[in-house]
């Protein structure tokens, strides 16, 4: 499958396009030539000199405030353009042989939706008041005289009933709309954890009769990804566990942390959870602090990049973040991590993350290869990427002192994917600080 062998960048719109404010019709966007989301289009040749050659969209579609509290499902939201402008972009970005994946917020709405509108306007008598978890009897935040259920307790988040077969078949359709009308090539659901299970069911099965390879990602924050990703519903899952190992394991300056979880998730032996799989990779995102604000050490930053590209998955990179940008989440706001940049910087970690991108693409193994740990220390861990026809060994020193790592690769030299250099290590290899490997041996 295309995703399998992908290499992800993560864009938030609302933040990117500098829109990120209450939707109250007074920051609508030019339509044409000067929408606001036409500015995906200027990024493309940094995107791909970047390596990626697909992106995933945070909410893209009409909403009250941050795009996850939906209003129109069918209409991109007025702040970043017209429903025109993102079909355009979508096109220039399959032109330019990147696939493109948007945000499925089917959990909930925004109190702004429809058919909530005409709940707290029609009450008993509304036609949809069973599309939603109502109590005529009480009250909520906004004191509209009844009660409802909201995600996670958050009355602007309207929590949709996904067994009522009129919500599923609407949401079904405005997928088949996203489908013919932008041509996206996947969805990523968002809480997919809260999502009823017979509904993604019926999403795989609605979206494999549309179109040949979509790929479908759920966010998962918790539990066994096995649970939704299978034949009959999802392709993957974001991995939560990894993402937090991946940067206490440099924090903490024990890489036994994070090779623990490959081990679990990805080893030989039989127990290991998901063998064969491709959970999506990242090391930060729109929900969490940038990673730049996380390490503590910013020569780990290109070293976390290096694990990420290099264990199984498939990994995403965050807008900004290539370069090194900052950002933190701070008194329940996420606007400090959801920024917009005047243009793209390439700057020596740009290049660094750019080299290892590109080599995940050229590698099978990289891709498809099984998980075996070699060397495990504290500080270092060479991990081994098999798939048969090719092996590649991963290599990282997160130390601030060259380490000798005596390993038997059975072969005296190596073709390095990041530098493609050619490397001597027979018996063994001498790894500088701060640095990472991708050593071909077949």
């Amino acid at each position: 499958m295309w995703f399998d062998e992908s290499v992800f960048y993560q864009i938030y719109p609302l933040g990117f396009c500098d829109v990120l404010v209450g939707n109250d019709g007074q920051h609508a966007s030019p339509v044409g030539e000067h929408a606001r989301i036409k500015k995906v289009v200027d990024w493309i040749p940094h995107i791909k000199k970047l390596g990626a050659d697909a992106i995933y969209f945070s909410p893209v579609f009409e909403s009250d405030y941050h795009g996850y509290d939906t209003r129109d499902y069918t209409k991109i939201d007025n702040r970043l353009g017209s429903n025109e402008d993102f079909a355009n972009v979508v096109r220039t970005l399959h032109e330019n042989g990147i696939k493109v994946v948007i945000d499925g917020v089917f959990n909930h709405v925004g109190r702004g939706f429809f058919a909530f509108q005409d709940v707290l306007a029609n009450r008993e008598n509304s036609v949809y008041k069973d599309w939603f978890f109502v109590n005529f009897g009480g009250n909520n935040d906004y004191n509209d005289g009844l009660w409802y259920e909201g995600w996670e307790g958050y009355y602007n988040l309207v929590k949709l009933n996904l067994r009522n077969n009129d919500v599923v078949e609407y949401l079904l359709s405005c997928v088949k709309q996203w489908i013919e009308e932008f041509d996206i090539d996947g969805i990523r659901l968002d809480v997919a954890y809260c999502l009823d299970h017979d509904f993604m069911r019926r999403l795989r099965a609605h979206v494999d009769s549309l179109k040949t390879e979509f790929f479908l990602l759920g966010e998962m924050l918790h539990g066994d990804y096995n649970t939704i990703v299978n034949d009959g519903m999802l392709n993957s899952a974001t991995n939560y566990e990894c993402y937090k190992g991946l940067y206490s394991s440099f924090n903490s300056m024990n890489m036994f942390e994070i090779c623990h979880s490959l081990q679990r998730q990805f080893g030989s032996e039989q127990w290991c959870l998901y063998r064969g799989k491709h959970l999506f990779t990242f090391v930060d995102n729109h929900d969490v602090n940038r990673i730049a604000s996380t390490l503590g050490d910013a020569n780990h930053i290109p070293l976390i990049y290096a694990l990420a590209m290099g264990m199984p998955g498939i990994p995403c990179v965050y807008y900004g973040s290539e370069w090194g940008a900052e950002g933190v989440k701070s008194n329940g706001s996420d606007n400090d991590i959801r920024k917009s940049y005047d243009g793209p910087v390439e700057n020596e970690l740009f290049d660094k993350i750019s080299a290892m991108a590109h080599a995940h693409h050229t590698s099978r193994a990289l891709c498809y290869g099984d998980f075996n740990q070699v060397v495990l220390t504290n500080r270092q861990c060479i991990f081994a990427r098999d798939c048969g026809d090719e092996k590649v060994l991963v290599a990282v020193n997160a130390d601030s002192q060259p380490f000798y790592a005596n390993f038997n690769a059975g072969t005296d030299k190596a073709a390095d994917l990041i530098s493609g250099q050619e490397c001597c290590i027979a018996g063994g290899f001498e790894l500088p600080p701060y640095s990472a490997y991708y050593w071909r041996v077949n």
